[in-house]
C-alpha cells in the first residue's frame, strides 16, 4: 500500500471512529510504528488529525471539508442504504439533479436500472459513473471545478440549473437543525444547492443519521423547503414528531 493511500485510509478511520491507535494502525497495515507516527505527523500539519499521545483524533467535524475520496470511503454502509431507499422512490423518465455528495454517487450506482433518466449534476465522480450509460440523458453543470471535491460550481454552474425545471433534486448536507435548517461547509456548494432546491418540484435530503442536530458554516434552505428526507436509521423520537407536522415524509 502507498504511502498516501494508507494516509486516506487513516482518515477515513478517523471520520468514523473519532480516533485511531498507533499500534493498531501499525498492526493492521504491516508497517513499524514509527511510520505511523510520521503518517499522522503529516495528517497533523495539514490540519486533518490532531496527534495524541499514542495516536490521532479527528479534527472532522460540520465544517470541515475533507477531500472527496476520504468522504467516499466513509460511511459506505449508511449511503448504500440511503440509495436502496432513494432508489424506491424515483421512476422511469424523471429528470433528476443531483450534487456533488459521495451519496449522491451511490444514489447513481444504485438507480442505474431505471430507465430513461435524465440526469443534472455538478459532481465529476458522477459524470464518468454514467459516461457509458446510453439510455439516460446526461448533462453537466459546467463551471469551476473544485480541486479535490471533483465538484463544479461558480456563476455559470448556477446560471445552468436555474436554466431548467426537474421533477427531483437530491442533495446532502454537513448538519441539520430544527431552528437553523440546513446547513454545509462552504458557500460554493450551498448555492449550488440552492440552485437544484429552487429548480425542482420534489426536494429530496439525503444524509446519514450523525448528522441530525448538527449546524455547519452556510445555510442551505429551512426545513421548510424539503420535501422528503432520507437517512439510514431511525431518527429520534422529536425528529420523527418534528417531520411528521412539518409535512417532511421520513425515510429511513
Amino acid at each position: 500500500m502507498l504511502a498516501i493511500e494508507r494516509r486516506r485510509e487513516i482518515l477515513a478511520r478517523l471520520a468514523a471512529n473519532g480516533k485511531v491507535i498507533v499500534t493498531e494502525l501499525a498492526r493492521d497495515f504491516g508497517v513499524t510504528e514509527e511510520t505511523i507516527r510520521r503518517d499522522l505527523e503529516k495528517l497533523d500539519n495539514e490540519g486533518l488529525a490532531s496527534k495524541t499521545y499514542g495516536g490521532a483524533v479527528s479534527k472532522h467535524s460540520p465544517t470541515l471539508d475533507l477531500p472527496y475520496n476520504v468522504r467516499e470511503s466513509v460511511n459506505v454502509e449508511a449511503k448504500q442504504r440511503i440509495a436502496d431507499k432513494i432508489c424506491s422512490l424515483i421512476s422511469d423518465g424523471e429528470r433528476i439533479m443531483l450534487d456533488s455528495s459521495s451519496t449522491a454517487l451511490y444514489v447513481v450506482k444504485k438507480i442505474k436500472e431505471i430507465k430513461n433518466l435524465t440526469i443534472i449534476t455538478n459532481s465529476v465522480k458522477i459524470l464518468l459513473e454514467l459516461a457509458d450509460k446510453q439510455d439516460w440523458t446526461v448533462l453537466s453543470t459546467g463551471g469551476i471545478l473544485k480541486k479535490g471535491a471533483l465538484s463544479l460550481t461558480g456563476s455559470s454552474a448556477e446560471k445552468m440549473i436555474s436554466s431548467y425545471h426537474v421533477d427531483t433534486a437530491i442533495c446532502s448536507c454537513k448538519g441539520i437543525d430544527m431552528s437553523l435548517g440546513i446547513t454545509d461547509s462552504n458557500e460554493s456548494d450551498c448555492l449550488i444547492k440552492q440552485a437544484m432546491i429552487n429548480a425542482a418540484e420534489r426536494k429530496i435530503l439525503a444524509l446519514d443519521s450523525e448528522k441530525f442536530d448538527k449546524k455547519s458554516f452556510v445555510k442551505v434552505c429551512s426545513t421548510d423547503d424539503l420535501d422528503v428526507i432520507v437517512t439510514d436509521t431511525e431518527p429520534t423520537d422529536k425528529w420523527v414528531s418534528f417531520c411528521r407536522e412539518n409535512n417532511i415524509d421520513l425515510v429511513y
